[in-house]
C-alpha cells in the first residue's frame, strides 16, 4: 500500500483521508446515475463522457491502483468484468461492441486513483486509442 493517510470505511475497504470521490460515491456522500450495483461492484455513467456510452465500473472496496491489489483481488476484477459484459448486454451493445478501458497511475491516464473501468460504446473507437 502507498505512503498516504488511509482510514477503513463502513464497506471494508480503505480511502485516502482526503477523500476518494468514487468511495464518496458508493457511500452516497455524491450522487450518481447508477446503472449497475452488487454487493460488490457500482457502476454509474460518467459526469464527463467521451462517448455516446460512458459507464464507470468501480469496486465498493477502495483499492487505489492495479499495483494495489491483493491476494484475492483478482475476484473483484473478474467482477468487474462481468458486470460490465451485463450492463452491455442490457445497453443493446453485444452486436455493435464496446471498449473496456482501465488506466493505472499518472502516466497511464489515470485522474481518480480508486480502480476503475471504463466502458466506451455508441460510436466508432479508433486503435490506437493514445
Amino acid at each position: 500500500m502507498s505512503n498516504r493517510l488511509l482510514l477503513v470505511t463502513s464497506l471494508g475497504g480503505v480511502m485516502s483521508l482526503q477523500g476518494c470521490i468514487f468511495c464518496r460515491i458508493v457511500n452516497r456522500e455524491i450522487p450518481a446515475s447508477v446503472v449497475y450495483e452488487d454487493d460488490h461492484i457500482l457502476a454509474f455513467k460518467d459526469a464527463n463522457p467521451v462517448a455516446p456510452v460512458h459507464i464507470l465500473f468501480i469496486p465498493k472496496k477502495h483499492i487505489a491502483t492495479l499495483f494495489e491489489l491483493q491476494e484475492g483481488d483478482e475476484q473483484i476484477l473478474g467482477r468487474l468484468q462481468k458486470a460490465a459484459v451485463q450492463v452491455a448486454r442490457d445497453l443493446g451493445l453485444e452486436g455493435r461492441g464496446f471498449r473496456l478501458v482501465a488506466n493505472c497511475q499518472e502516466g497511464g491516464g489515470q485522474v481518480v486513483f480508486h480502480v476503475h473501468y471504463h466502458l466506451l460504446a455508441g460510436r466508432k473507437l479508433n486503435w490506437p486509442p493514445g
